[in-house]
C-alpha cells in the first residue's frame, strides 16, 4: 500500500478484508510511517517521560493527536522497520524450530538482548492505533484496534506452528442443569493439535487459555476472574495468560496536555492473585518500570519477548 493520505490510512484500518498475514501488518506500518515523513506532524516529546512522544496532526486532519508512543521501542524509519520486519520473520522460523533453546543460543543473544522482537510488535501495533487516534470518534476505532492487536499475537504463534484460535465456549453451571454460560476466548493455544474428548470438550488439558488486550486497564480483574471461573466450572486448573502491548495513557500534567499516566493497577492486580488465584503468565510488549522494580511484580510480569522465547514453550509442554 503507498499512500501518504490519513483518509486512506483510516480506510485500511477500517477494512475488515486487511491483516490477514503479518506481511498486511508491515505493509500498514510502512504506509504509515511513510506518512509522517511526508507530511511532518509535530512531534512533541513528554515533559514528565522523555521516552514518550506524541505526534500531532496538520490543521486539515483537525489537530488530532496520538497516543503516547514509546520512543525506545517505536521504529520511525519505514527502511529500518522494513530490516527489523524482514529480520523477526527469519527468526520465528528458527524459533520455531529451536523452541525454548532459543533463549541459550548464542547466536541470538545479541538480536534477543535488543528487544527488537518487542520494538516490532510494538511498532506494527501503535501504527494501527495512532491511525485511529485520527478518527473524529475515537471510540469508532478503539475495538478495531483491540481486535487487531489479538489478530497480531493470533499470527505471531501461528507463525512458529502453534495451533492458535478464538473460541467460544458454552460451560454448563454445576448443580443447574439445563443453565450454562457462554465464556468468548481471545486465543486458546496449543502445540499440537488438541482432540477434544467428551470429558475435554471445552478446553483440553493441553491448551493455554490467552487473553489479549492492548491495556489492562479497566480489564485486569476479568482476567483473573475468567481463571477462577473456568477452573471452578470444568473442575480442574486451567493455564490461563494475559498478554498487554501496555498500560500509559496521556495525562494533564500541570500546563502540558502531553503528560504519561499509567493505567496499571499494581494494588488490584496483587489484590486479585491473593484472593482469588496467580495467572500462568503476565506479559507486556511495553512494560511499566515499576513492573521489574516491585519484586512482587517482577514474579509474575515479563515482557513479551520472554513469552515467544521461552514460556511459550514451556506451557505447552505436555506429557499427555
Amino acid at each position: 500500500m503507498k499512500t501518504t493520505n490519513l483518509h486512506d490510512l483510516q480506510a485500511s484500518v477500517q477494512d475488515k478484508s486487511a491483516f490477514l498475514q503479518l506481511g498486511d501488518y508491515l505493509k500498514m506500518a510502512q504506509a504509515f510511517l511513510s506518512y509522517l515523513q511526508a507530511s511532518n506532524p509535530t512531534r512533541i516529546v513528554s515533559p514528565s517521560h522523555n521516552n514518550y512522544i506524541f505526534y500531532q496532526y496538520s490543521k486539515s486532519d483537525g489537530y488530532k493527536i496520538t497516543r503516547p508512543l514509546n520512543s525506545d521501542l517505536f521504529i520511525e524509519s519505514p527502511e529500518e522497520m522494513k530490516d527489523k520486519f524482514e529480520r523477526f520473520i527469519s527468526f520465528l522460523s528458527d524459533l520455531k524450530k529451536l523452541q525454548e533453546r532459543v533463549s541459550s543460543n548464542e547466536t541470538y543473544k545479541d538480536y534477543i538482548e535488543s528487544r527488537e522482537i518487542d520494538k516490532v510488535i510494538y511498532t506494527l501495533q501503535q501504527t494501527i492505533g495512532c491511525v485511529g487516534d485520527s478518527f473524529d470518534n475515537s471510540n469508532q476505532s478503539r475495538k478495531r484496534i483491540g481486535m487487531l492487536f489479538e489478530v497480531l499475537v493470533k499470527l505471531i504463534i501461528k507463525e512458529l506452528g502453534m495451533e492458535c484460535e478464538p473460541r467460544t465456549v458454552n460451560l454448563p453451571i454445576p448443580n443447574q442443569p439445563g443453565y450454562s454460560m457462554s465464556y468468548e476466548l481471545d486465543l486458546v493455544f496449543s502445540k499440537n493439535k488438541a482432540i477434544l474428548t467428551s470429558e475435554t470438550k471445552f478446553i483440553h488439558p493441553t491448551e493455554i487459555v490467552g487473553s489479549v488486550k492492548t491495556t489492562s486497564k479497566d480489564r485486569i480483574d476479568k482476567v483473573f476472574l475468567d481463571k477462577f471461573l473456568l477452573s471452578r466450572l470444568l473442575g480442574r486448573d486451567i493455564k490461563v495468560v494475559a498478554v498487554f502491548l501496555h498500560d500509559v495513557q496521556r495525562a494533564v500534567k500541570g500546563k502540558s496536555i502531553f503528560g504519561i499516566n499509567s493505567t496499571f493497577k499494581t494494588n488490584h492486580f496483587l489484590g486479585y492473585t491473593v484472593a482469588l488465584n496467580k495467572l500462568d503468565g503476565v506479559y507486556y510488549v511495553d512494560p511499566r518500570p515499576e513492573m521489574t522494580s516491585n519484586p512482587k511484580l517482577a514474579e509474575q510480569v515479563r515482557d513479551f519477548q520472554k513469552f515467544l522465547t521461552v514460556d511459550l514453550w514451556t506451557l505447552t509442554k505436555t506429557d499427555h
